[in-house]
């Protein structure tokens, strides 16, 4: 079994330990003759202005001022494969010092990877790609385990009675989104229950909507919900509070807003999943600006597990001040 490196709150220490000389904070003036400072470049499959990858962004932006790092991210402005791969294609035509890459389908974007590597770009995946990191050669992985992930909220579902239940998935075709489903589907099996696979199109809530809200009013023996995202989990919210169905369905969602931080510390839905993302956008820059100076790499050979770690009604008010900074 691969081993998994556990990252949580002693990032401080572990920034230490790390030991990187030259760094700076923001705001110093670089000497003349000094090199030019690193350039790292994300390519991701969701946007900056998206709640979740937003967290992402501020990490990698905040590890770049820590450490004196260029950082540019960028996406594609929908979930589009090809697009994508025509990013990563750019980003590394382009000679960063090292590349951060998701990975939500590797056999679509696996041939850009490959190039990057060839090129011998250092390239560090994050968030989707945990079973995929290692055949396609990147250096390490920052993320959680997706179908881990899924069974455990299954597990923790079944636990508290729920047996038929609906996997509402935003970006059917997303390998870490059907991992998600799988999971929760595996674990409500093992208990006596059994799970559908609802696809929505992430950008249209109010369709997302009024498809869970004619699922609860039509399918009395419906008793949970889950969801792969803040986005998704909004409308779903909505659905349940128009349909009078607060309580009487499980609901729960990963990662983290706001909004649903609020809802789970109100009881109006069983828990969220919180995989980290300040984490998997902050990682990769300590581990690229190492690898530069070292050409060694912290956590090479295994992933780096910012997740999953259950938010519910009892701890969810420590960590809404945080989300509405930007860094949970």
């Amino acid at each position: 079994m691969r081993a998994v490196f556990v990252i949580g709150r002693f990032l401080p220490v572990f920034l230490v330990l790390l030991g990187i000389a030259g760094c700076r904070e923001d705001g110093e003036q670089r000497q003349a003759g000094e090199p030019a400072p690193l350039r790292v470049v994300y390519v991701t499959h969701g946007q900056s202005s998206d709640p979740f990858w937003s967290v992402v962004s501020n990490g990698a932006r905040a590890a770049g001022g820590k450490l004196g790092v260029e950082v540019e991210y960028q996406a594609p402005l929908t979930f589009d494969m090809v697009e994508m791969a025509n990013l990563i294609e750019g980003a590394v035509a382009s000679r960063p010092d090292g590349l951060v890459v998701s990975i939500p389908d590797p056999a679509a974007l696996g041939r850009s990877i490959g190039k990057a590597i060839e090129a011998d770009l250092p390239v560090v995946s994050i968030n989707s790609g945990a079973e995929a990191w290692e055949r396609i050669g990147t250096l390490a992985h920052v993320g959680q385990p997706e179908y881990e992930a899924g069974r455990t909220a299954g597990e923790r579902m079944a636990g508290a009675g729920v047996r038929i239940a609906l996997c509402v998935n935003h970006e059917v075709g997303n390998a870490a989104l059907d991992r998600r489903c799988s999971g929760f589907g595996d674990a409500l099996s093992a208990a006596g229950g059994e799970v559908e696979v609802l696809a929505v199109e992430l950008a249209d809530p109010a369709e997302t909507r009024e498809r869970v809200a004619r699922a609860v009013a039509t399918r009395p023996d419906l008793d949970g919900l889950l969801t792969l995202g803040p986005t998704g989990a909004a409308p779903v919210l909505a659905a349940l509070r128009e349909e009078d169905a607060i309580g009487e369905i499980a609901f729960a969602t990963f990662d983290l807003s706001p909004e649903v931080l609020r809802a789970v510390a109100d009881g109006e839905m069983l828990f969220a999943l919180d995989q980290q993302p300040y984490l998997q956008g902050y990682l990769p820059v300590v581990f690229l600006a190492v690898h530069a100076e070292t050409r060694a790499i912290p956590g090479g050979g295994r992933v780096v597990r910012t997740g999953p770690r259950f938010v519910t009604e009892e701890n969810a008010d420590e960590v809404i001040d945080l989300a509405a900074e930007g860094v949970r």
